[in-house]
């Protein structure tokens, strides 16, 4: 059985734009309130206005888990745009340089980020 955290490594571009979403949702909700309370009063937007003084801890949390999701995805994209960029490479002493960078970076990407390394190894013939 495959372990949580090797899961979620497959998923993370996914699951961290569903957390940004999640977090987005909640952030309006806290927002709504505060800025145009008078409105939802009137509006169907009931829920809302039901839930009182407790879309300051809505507004709060929205703020965190949208972050959350942020990072997540700013992360993924940033170490997969390096990956791709230095698999490009044809020259093996470039690879060298940045091989120990490399191989930390693709333990926290989806593992066919692992097997692309692993290929351009091979064609390099290194190790």
């Amino acid at each position: 059985m495959k372990k949580i955290t090797e899961i979620l490594r497959e998923y993370v571009f996914g699951l961290s734009i569903i957390i940004m979403i999640c977090g987005s949702f909640l952030l309006i909700m806290g927002v709504l309130w505060y800025w145009f309370r008078d409105a939802l009063e009137n509006a169907s937007m009931q829920s809302i206005y039901d839930l009182g003084e407790w879309n300051a801890y809505l507004l709060v949390a929205g703020l965190i888990i949208f972050g959350i999701g942020l990072y997540y995805l700013y992360s993924f994209i940033i170490n997969r745009k390096f990956v791709l960029e230095e698999i490009q490479t044809k020259k093996r002493s470039e690879f060298l340089k940045k091989h120990k960078e490399l191989k930390g970076i693709v333990k926290h990407l989806p593992s066919k980020y692992k097997k692309m390394v692993k290929d351009k190894e091979k064609e390099l013939k290194i190790k």
